[in-house]
C-alpha cells in the first residue's frame, strides 16, 4: 500500500506518485509488484476491482457511476473484519480517499452526490484527521438511509463526532435541528443493539435524556436505568438530579415500583414517594414499599389517596412507623442463637492477657464501671436482657439498682439511659422497665430515664407520641441534667421527624438568656436532627440568634461546637440550600465563624461526592495555624462526609488523609482517624485498620483516643477478630492511662455491638440510599470527638448514645404475605459491580447459601436461591416479602 496521502489536500493522486518516488529504490515499479504479490489473489482482485470503480465513479456517465458507487457500497458493506483490523475494502481505498473528495467537491447536487457522500463518509471513519468531523459532514449531505447497515464501529465514530459538533454549535448558538434527527436513528439503533450505555452516553452529551423514555422497552429498560443511576453518582449538579428523574420516570412506565421508590426517596422528593403508592394497585406491593420507607428512617404519613382501605392503612402504617423491627430483629437472634445475654467481661476477655493488665482494674474504678454500662448497653442493644441492668431483683445477688449505684454522679445518667438501650425498639417492655427511675429523688437518674426513653423509641414512631408525653414536661425543670436528659431523649426519638410541638417547646430555650451553655447546645443538636435536611428557616433562625448571643467565654467552650453542627444538620445533604444561612455566618464572631463555615460546608454537601467542596475543604487542611484554631477539625471530617458516597471516592479520600498525617499540624492529625472512622464505618478494610493501629500508639493521647475510637467505629457490629485482637493489645497497653482505657473499652463495645447483628452505616440498599438520620447521629458523636476531653471523658459522655440513630439490624428476612417470618434458602457473596456489562452477568460472586434470615456484611449482597417464591423488591435487605411464584413446578 502507498504511503497515506495527506487526506485535506485536493490533489491527492500527484501528492501520492511524488512520494512514491522518494523510495530508495533501483525502479519503483518493482517494488509495487511485490507489495501485490504479498496479496492473496481474492484480495488482488478486489483491489483492481476497487480501482477500477473509483476511476468509474469519475467517468461522465451517470449510469455507470451508479454502478460503480453501488458496487463499492456492496462490498464495504459486505465486509467482515476482525475486531483488530481494518476492513479490506477500507483499506484499498484510503489511497483514494484524496481522489473521490476532490471529485465530490466538483459534482453538481445529485442523489449519486449523496451516494458518494455516504460512502465518503464511511471513509471518513479511518481517513480523517483529528478534529475534522467529516465523517458526520459527509452523513448530513448523504442520503438519508438507515445508518446501522455500515456497522457498529461506524455509528460509534458519528456518535462521537455529533458529541463535539453539538458543543461548537452550542457555543456559537447554532441549529442543532439536523444533529437531532441523527441522534434520533443512532439511539433507536444502540437501543436496539444492546448499547443502552452509548445511547445514554450520547443523549447525556446532546443534554436531550428525554429522548430515552420513547426507546426504552420491556427488555432494556433494567440496564438503561441501572447505568443512569450509577452515573449520576459521577455528573455534576444539576445533571446528577435530571438523570436520576428521568430514571424514575423510565421505572415509572414500565411499573418497576420498588426502584422508582428508591429513586424517589434518593430526590427526597414526598410527591414522587406518593406517586408510587397512587400508581400501585398491588396491597403486597405496598407492604413492601413501607418497609423501605422504614429502613431509610423517614417519618412518612399515608393518605386515603395512597391507600383507600382504613384497616390497610393502619396496617401499612404500622410497617412504615418500624413498630415489627424489634420483632424481626429478635427472630434473627434466635435464629442465628445469640440470645444468651453477654457481659462486659465476656468481651475484654481479659483471660487472654498477660497479668500486668487484670490488676490494673481497680486503678479508677467509677471510670471503669462507666466503660462497663457503654459496653453493656452496646453488646446487648435490642435483646432485652443483660446482666447488669435487667437482672430480677429478687434474686440473691442483689437489687438491679446496685450496678445503678457503682457510677458516680453523672455516670448514672449513662447507666438509667442504658436500660433503654437494651429495650431498644421495644416501646412496650422499654418504657415499663424504665417507670421505676421516674420516682427516684436523684437528678441524674431521672435524666438517664428520659435519655433512654428517648433511645427506646428511636426510630420508632407511635399515633400516641408516648416519649413527647414523657419527656415533654421535664424539659422546664431546674436542673441541668434532667433538662438535657430531655432534650436529647426529644432529638432521638424524633430525629427527621419535623415535628412543630417539639419545636415550640424547644425553640424558646435557645434565645433564653438564663439557660446554662450546655442546654443550649444539646437544644439546638435535637432541633437539628428532628429538622434533619428540611432547611428549615425558623429553627435556623433560632440557632443563629443563639450564636450571636454567646460570650467571648462561652464562644471557647467545648459544647459551643453542638450549635453550628445543629445548624448544619438542618441542611444535611441539601447542597446549595445552605448558601444564605453560609453568608449569615460570616457575620460571627471570628472565633466561631471559620469552625460554623467549615460544619455548614460538610454538612450540606453530605453524601454528595461533590469534586469541588472536596477542593475547598483540602485547601482548608492544607493551611499551618496557631493552636488555637479549630475550624480544621470538621474540615477534615467534612472530607470523609462528602466522599463517602461511592467507593471510589472513598478510596481516594483515605489516600488524601495520608498525606495529611504526613504534613498536617496537630489539629488535623486529630481529626484524620475520626474521618477515616467514617469512611469505613462498619466495614473494616484492612489498610484502613493498620493505619489506626499504628495512631492507636501515637504520643500525642488526642490522636491515640481518636484512633481507638475509630478503631470501634469501623469494626462496629462485625465481631472482628482482628480488631478485637488489636484493642485487647491495648487495653493491657494502657493499663495505667484511665482515659485512654476508657476509649479501648467503648471500642471493644462497639465492635461487638449487638453481638455482631448490627450495622452503623448510614447507607443502605445496596450502597444507593443514605439516611440522613444515621448520618446525623454519627456525625455528632465524631464533632464530639474532636475535642474529647471535655466532652466524652467529662460529664457529657452519654453523647455516645446518638449512635443509636444509626444502628440498624444489617438482616435480611424474608417474610410470606401474613408478614410472618418464612425461611428460604439464600445465596450470600460479595456484590459485584454489573453496569453496563453484556449478556446477564452474576451479580455476586464467591457465595454461600444458608437459609434466612441471615446477616449481611459490607459489600455483600443475596440473592434467592430458589424459585418456588418471588421477591418483591429487587435490592434483598431488610424485610422482604415473598410471593409464591405461580408458574413454579415441583422437581
Amino acid at each position: 500500500m502507498a504511503p497515506t496521502p495527506d487526506p485535506n489536500s485536493v490533489g491527492g493522486g500527484a501528492k501520492q506518485d511524488e512520494a512514491t518516488l522518494k523510495v530508495p529504490s533501483k525502479d519503483p515499479k518493482k517494488k509495487d509488484e511485490k507489495k501485490d504479490e504479498d496479496l492473496s489473489e481474492e484480495d488482488l482482485e478486489l483491489k483492481q476491482n476497487l480501482e477500477l470503480y473509483v476511476e468509474r465513479v469519475q467517468d461522465p456517465n451517470p449510469d455507470l457511476q451508479k454502478a460503480a458507487l453501488e458496487s463499492m457500497r456492496q462490498e464495504i458493506r459486505a465486509s467482515t473484519s476482525s475486531m483488530t483490523s481494518v476492513p479490506k475494502p477500507l483499506k484499498f481505498l484510503r489511497p483514494h480517499y484524496g481522489t473521490l473528495k476532490a471529485f465530490h467537491e466538483t459534482m453538481a447536487d445529485s442523489d449519486l452526490k449523496k451516494y458518494l457522500s455516504d460512502i465518503l463518509s464511511v471513509l471518513a471513519l479511518t481517513m480523517s484527521a483529528e478534529g475534522e468531523r467529516e465523517s458526520l459532514s459527509f452523513r448530513l449531505i448523504g442520503t438519508e438511509g438507515d445508518i446501522g447497515s455500515w456497522g457498529h464501529e461506524y455509528v460509534r465514530n458519528l456518535a462521537g463526532e455529533i458529541a463535539q459538533e453539538y458543543t461548537k454549535r452550542q457555543s456559537e448558538e447554532a441549529s442543532i435541528d439536523d444533529l437531532m434527527e441523527l441522534v434520533q436513528q443512532i439511539v433507536a439503533f444502540h437501543m436496539k443493539h444492546n448499547a443502552e450505555t452509548e445511547a445514554v452516553d450520547l443523549l447525556m452529551d446532546v443534554e436531550d435524556l428525554d429522548l430515552l423514555l420513547e426507546h426504552v422497552d420491556k427488555t432494556n429498560f433494567k440496564r438503561t436505568c441501572n447505568y443512569l443511576t450509577s452515573a449520576a453518582k459521577y455528573l455534576p449538579g444539576p445533571d446528577d438530579m435530571l438523570v436520576l428523574d428521568i430514571s424514575y420516570m423510565i421505572y415509572m412506565k414500565f411499573e418497576e415500583y420498588p426502584n422508582a421508590l428508591q429513586i424517589a426517596l434518593f430526590l427526597d422528593n414526598a410527591q414522587y414517594v406518593k406517586q408510587v403508592f397512587t400508581s400501585c394497585t398491588d396491597l403486597l406491593k405496598k407492604k413492601q414499599f413501607c418497609y423501605m420507607i422504614a429502613r431509610h428512617g423517614i417519618t412518612f404519613d399515608l393518605d386515603d389517596e395512597m391507600v383507600a382501605d382504613d384497616d390497610d392503612r393502619e396496617a401499612l402504617q404500622d410497617i412504615v412507623n418500624n413498630t415489627k423491627l424489634s420483632e424481626g430483629y429478635l427472630t434473627l437472634a434466635r435464629d442465628i442463637e445469640v440470645m444468651e445475654a453477654k457481659t462486659p467481661e465476656d468481651i475484654y476477655k481479659a483471660h487472654l492477657l498477660d497479668g500486668r493488665a487484670s490488676s490494673g482494674a481497680s486503678a479508677d474504678s467509677a471510670r471503669q464501671n462507666l466503660a462497663a454500662t457503654f459496653v453493656n448497653a452496646f453488646v446487648n442493644a435490642g435483646f432485652g436482657q443483660d446482666k447488669l441492668m435487667t437482672v430480677p431483683s429478687d434474686s440473691t445477688t442483689g437489687s438491679s439498682g446496685n450496678w445503678l449505684f457503682k457510677n458516680k454522679e453523672h455516670g448514672k445518667t449513662s447507666a438509667a439511659a442504658s436500660l433503654g438501650m437494651i429495650q431498644l425498639w421495644d416501646v412496650d417492655s422499654g418504657l415499663s422497665q424504665l417507670d421505676k427511675y421516674f420516682h427516684s429523688n436523684d437528678n441524674p437518674i431521672i435524666a438517664g430515664a428520659l435519655l433512654g426513653v428517648g433511645i427506646v423509641n428511636c426510630g420508632i414512631k407511635n399515633d400516641c407520641d408516648p416519649a413527647l408525653a414523657l419527656l415533654g414536661d421535664y424539659i422546664d425543670k431546674e436542673d441541668s441534667s434532667v433538662r438535657i436528659g430531655a432534650i436529647m431523649g426529644l432529638g432521638i426519638s424524633y430525629a427527621g421527624s419535623q415535628n412543630d410541638q417539639i419545636r415550640s417547646k424547644l425553640s424558646p430555650i435557645l434565645n433564653d438568656a438564663k439557660a446554662p451553655l450546655d442546654v443550649i447546645a444539646f437544644a439546638s443538636l435535637s432541633l437539628g436532627m428532628i429538622y434533619v435536611g428540611s432547611c428549615n428557616e425558623e429553627v435556623a433562625q433560632s440557632i443563629i440568634f443563639a450564636l450571636m448571643d454567646r460570650s467571648e467565654a462561652e464562644l471557647g467552650d467545648a459544647l459551643t461546637r453542638f450549635l453550628p453542627l445543629g445548624l448544619g444538620l438542618l441542611y444535611l445533604g441539601k447542597q446549595e440550600s445552605v448558601e444564605a444561612t453560609a453568608e449569615v455566618s460570616k457575620t460571627f464572631n471570628e472565633k466561631i465563624r471559620k469552625y460554623c463555615d467549615m460544619t455548614l460546608l460538610s454538612c450540606a454537601y453530605a453524601g454528595t461526592g461533590n469534586v469541588l467542596k472536596v477542593q475547598d475543604l483540602l485547601a482548608q487542611c492544607g493551611e499551618h495555624l496557631e493552636k488555637g484554631d479549630i475550624h480544621q477539625g470538621p474540615a477534615v471530617l467534612g472530607l470523609a462526609m462528602v466522599a463517602m458516597s461511592e467507593e471510589l471516592g472513598v478510596d481516594m479520600e483515605i489516600r488524601s488523609l495520608e498525606r495529611m498525617l504526613q504534613y498536617g499540624e496537630q489539629n488535623i492529625r486529630r481529626a484524620v482517624p475520626l474521618a477515616l472512622g467514617l469512611l469505613c464505618i462498619s466495614n473494616p478494610k484492612v489498610t484502613v485498620m493498620d493505619t489506626l493501629s499504628r495512631l492507636s500508639h501515637d504520643t500525642d493521647s488526642e490522636v491515640a483516643m481518636a484512633a481507638i475510637i475509630s478503631l470501634g467505629l469501623i469494626g462496629a457490629g462485625t465481631n472482628n477478630a482482628r480488631i478485637a485482637g488489636m484493642l485487647r493489645n491495648l487495653s493491657s497497653y494502657y493499663y495505667k492511662d484511665a482515659n485512654l482505657l476508657f476509649c479501648v473499652r467503648i471500642a471493644q463495645g462497639l465492635v461487638h455491638m449487638g453481638k455482631g447483628l448490627l450495622t452503623l452505616s448510614p447507607f443502605h440498599s445496596e450502597r444507593f440510599l443514605l439516611s440522613p438520620t444515621a448520618l446525623a447521629g454519627i456525625v455528632t458523636l465524631l464533632h464530639a470527638c474532636l475535642d474529647m476531653k471535655p466532652i466524652i471523658l467529662g460529664k457529657y459522655h452519654y453523647v455516645l448514645y446518638f449512635l443509636v440513630l444509626a444502628m440498624q439490624p444489617r438482616m435480611m428476612l424474608t417474610v410470606d404475605e401474613n408478614l410472618k417470618p418464612l425461611s428460604v434458602p439464600v445465596r450470600v457473596g460479595q456484590a459485584v459491580d454489573v453496569v453496563g456489562q453484556a449478556g446477564r452477568p452474576k451479580t455476586i460472586t464467591g457465595f454461600q447459601t444458608h437459609s434466612t434470615p441471615v446477616l449481611l456484611a459490607a459489600g455483600e449482597r443475596a440473592e434467592l436461591a430458589t424459585d418456588k417464591y418471588i421477591p418483591l423488591s429487587p435490592i434483598l435487605e431488610g424485610f422482604i416479602i415473598l410471593k409464591e411464584n405461580p408458574d413454579y413446578r415441583e422437581e
